[in-house]
């Protein structure tokens, strides 16, 4: 199914989008600062904190290189995503095209928009499962001695974890998302600030104890490493709305560029100093290893405050493509409700942080972020696309596969084993 520049034409104004509530009313074109800030706030997330853990079972050189390998490969695809809304805007002769759901409708059809809808539902969702679990493991550790103490019949991490129902429930029933904006960028000043005195008591603590450690974990672990990778990275569902919020979009590549880069470094250094400092203690949320002083409690703190008020933003998304697909675009708060209630129960059931970040990204982030931008790329160009272009594509779509099905098994593995 190709696309159809009248079909385009004569719908695009009814196409819902999903970035719609995150945008807002139309406002002035970002310059390349606050283009790179946006991006960076976009990408950055819980991933990064399951890094040292995952560097722990890779090795940390191969741990670094599948980083930056996996940060390269989703910079590419990022790429493919504005050069396709490129090319089917000039056939149009203007833009239509606004978020990742409008492009798979225009190059598929309805079956692309479902496609992409159901991606971005399942990869948000998992983002705010390991917020949940983030949150309330954390709590559990600093405020509970022993995990065996149980209060109701419940243990801490459940305890907490029902705690913050209640005010994710109110939180995630506001209509817009205006009202938290001011939180949400205290919670991005937070979350910067939290990983820069990880990194540095990170550093403190290797030069103190300077662990054994191992550069190589094998190959049987490639597949857990990637899956944390890509989850790391994924923020590919908000590039073309950032990229048309750019005032200089002939530059946004650029930005991009060292906007990825710098994440990257800042995951390559945060992920081998959090396993430089623990060694083969490293637990699968790095925070758990320091310990119970004031300055790691209000790090981890500080970190559980930004997750609380991340999640009804990263849920946003969700609401809206529900809420479009079965509330005809109303809002609509029991719907929302049950949401928040059935990813509270998938976080209550989730034993392992870093394990539950490699599937999502193993599962999920691999088709959103390689699969579907290289196949719509390739469906576009595939009239004026080269044979080596093509080939390229169909690695990437073949590669994305392979790594989704195997990476999956290898996680669910990982999680249902019988640990020691």
């Amino acid at each position: 199914m190709g696309f159809d520049v009248k079909e385009a034409s004569s719908s695009s104004n009814a196409l819902p989008r999903e970035d719609t509530p995150l945008l807002g009313k139309p406002r002035r074109l970002s310059s390349q600062p606050k283009t790179f800030a946006n991006i960076f706030i976009a990408i950055v997330g819980s991933g990064v904190l399951g890094l040292p853990y995952t560097f722990k079972k890779t090795g940390w050189v191969f741990g670094c290189l599948m980083l930056f390998s996996v940060a390269f490969l989703t910079y590419y695809c990022m790429i493919l995503l504005v050069r396709t809304r490129a090319k089917l805007d000039s056939l149009i002769g203007y833009s239509k095209i606004t978020s990742f759901g409008d492009l798979g409708f225009a190059v598929c059809g309805p079956f692309g928009r479902f496609s992409v809808d159901a991606m971005i539902i399942l990869a948000q969702v998992g983002f705010c499962v390991s917020y949940l679990i983030f949150i309330a493991t954390t709590l559990a550790y600093l405020f509970n001695d022993s995990s065996e103490v149980r209060l109701l019949g419940l243990t801490p991490k459940a305890l907490y974890l029902w705690g913050c129902f209640p005010f994710q429930l109110g939180l995630n029933s506001i209509p817009t998302l205006t009202h938290l904006a001011p939180l949400s960028i205290f919670a991005d000043v937070v979350d910067i600030g939290a990983l820069g005195v990880v990194i540095v008591e990170d550093f403190i603590i290797f030069l103190k104890q300077r662990p054994v450690l191992q550069a190589f974990g094998g190959f049987s672990v490639f597949f857990y490493g990637v899956g944390v990778a890509v989850y790391s990275f994924e923020g590919i569902g908000m590039i073309l709305p950032l990229e048309s919020e750019a005032k200089d979009k002939d530059k946004f590549g650029k930005v991009l560029a060292w906007c990825m880069t710098f994440i990257a470094l800042i995951y390559g250094a945060f992920g081998v100093l959090g396993y430089f400092a623990f060694g083969e203690e490293t637990k699968d949320i790095i925070t758990t290893n320091f310990g119970q002083g004031l300055l790691s409690a209000a790090v981890q703190l500080c970190l559980c405050i930004n997750l609380f008020f991340t999640l009804p933003l990263m849920m946003n998304p969700v609401y809206e493509v529900v809420e479009r697909r079965f509330c005809n675009s109303r809002y609509c708060m029991w719907l929302r409700w049950i949401i928040v209630f059935g990813v509270s129960l998938v976080a209550l059931m989730v034993p392992n942080f870093a394990d539950f970040l490699s599937l999502v990204g193993s599962s999920v982030c691999v088709v959103l972020g390689f699969v579907l931008p290289a196949l719509f790329h390739l469906m576009v160009f595939k009239e004026e696309r080269s044979w080596d272009g093509m080939v390229v594509d169909v690695t990437i779509v073949v590669l994305g596969m392979v790594i989704g099905v195997t990476g999956t098994w290898s996680c669910l593995t990982e999680i249902f084993a019988p640990k020691a």
